[in-house]
């Protein structure tokens, strides 16, 4: 296996690539002959199976509800040419699936009515017709709301459970982690000792930017709702402060916390919140706006900044990250991260939540900050 093999995941050093080989020697055995001792036998199983899916019934008003979806059982496929067929084990919830519901430019098409609603997640392949993936192996990959996954592997990796358990490769090891290291490192370029700045600080992304940036030399100040999330952020992940927004006064908090200015501002909330540091930005600060999840359930136009003057005064920057610009690079990133969690300097915290059939309420937690961390849905 060598290192041009770009189905696997890129951060697996290459000591460990050979665990995704599959059993059989390709080069030994007709595809045709390993396509029927892998799929043949099982097809008579698959078609008794029922796949459970949510599919985007309308496109919401304010924030998703149950009704935002349709419920529907179908029989489970085989695959056709170049397809695979995916158990889903996990699936990553993430603030963008609001913004993937709604019609209109975006950085990614929407979803349509009456498709599977997006998702990223894990998942085992269970056969396949495609020569790039083996049974057996498990992928990472757009796998939708469903028990399982049939078609092209359009942009699908391996993972190694061996290596990570595999909540992971949807948060630190995955998506998540890509995000929180090039929104921080590329689009906001902190300094050893400047002031970092980071809302939704206990979520997901914010409270891997934290941990980069403490990485990186900078003071860091989380911001997050609820004592026990600040608790965390300082006492677990090392931050060297954090405020909360739900009992504190953030303007005062944020005087009080960055008393010489915010030099990078890690936005992942919006609204107040980006006002409120927008005030206290230094000289030449960089505003990095990851996501403005405060702004995502608006039924009114989306509020915006009352202090953008703050940007001229400061001569600072504010500019918009999408983590899949930064793709030709997930291979460099992904191999520093997970240097960085071998050495204990990087934690990662998943609130999982089981059960496919609890998904609409599940979504919803990220929207009313009821999730401690990247929040995972457990398939089955």
């Amino acid at each position: 296996m060598n290192r041009s093999d770009k189905t696997h995941y890129p951060i697996i050093s290459t000591v460990y690539r050979t665990a995704f080989a599959p059993s059989v020697n390709l080069a030994l055995y007709p595809f045709k002959v390993y396509h029927f001792r892998f799929i043949s036998r099982r097809v008579a199983a698959m078609t008794a199976q029922t796949n459970r899916q949510f599919l985007l019934a309308k496109r919401p008003v304010g924030a998703a509800t149950r009704e935002t979806f349709t419920y529907q059982e179908v029989p489970v496929g085989t695959p056709q040419d170049g397809q695979v067929l995916v158990r889903n084990e996990y699936l990553s919830l993430d603030p963008a699936m609001r913004g993937w519901m709604n019609e209109g430019k975006s950085y990614i098409p929407p979803v349509g009515i009456g498709e599977v609603m997006r998702a990223l997640g894990v998942g085992k392949v269970i056969a396949s017709n495609n020569p790039k993936f083996a049974v057996g192996d498990y992928v990472n990959g757009a796998l939708g709301v469903q028990d399982y996954f049939l078609g092209e592997p359009r942009g699908f990796y391996k993972v190694d459970p061996t290596l990570a358990p595999l909540p992971r490769y949807l948060s630190a090891l995955g998506m998540t982690g890509m995000t929180a290291y090039f929104a921080l490192l590329d689009t906001g370029a902190p300094k050893a000792g400047e002031t970092v700045v980071i809302s939704g600080a206990a979520g997901a992304v914010g409270s891997i930017a934290g941990q980069i940036a403490k990485i990186k030399g900078c003071r860091v100040v989380g911001i997050a709702g609820g004592a026990d999330k600040c608790k965390f952020l300082v006492d677990e992940l090392g931050f060297d402060a954090a405020i909360d927004y739900k009992s504190e006064d953030v303007p005062a908090a944020l005087k009080r916390e960055c008393p010489k200015g915010v030099d990078v501002y890690f936005d992942n909330v919006g609204g107040d919140i980006l006002d409120a540091v927008l005030s206290r930005l230094a000289l030449k600060a960089r505003v990095v706006i990851c996501g403005a999840i405060s702004q995502y359930n608006n039924k009114e136009a989306v509020k915006g900044p009352a202090n953008y003057l703050s940007l001229l005064v400061n001569r600072a920057r504010m500019e918009g990250f999408v983590v899949m610009d930064h793709a030709a690079n997930f291979a460099a990133a992904g191999q520093e991260m997970a240097a960085w969690m071998a050495q204990g300097k990087l934690k990662s915290k998943e609130d999982i939540v089981e059960g496919l059939e609890t998904f609409p309420e599940t979504l919803m937690k990220l929207f009313n900050g009821e999730n401690f961390g990247k929040l995972v849905l457990k398939v089955s």
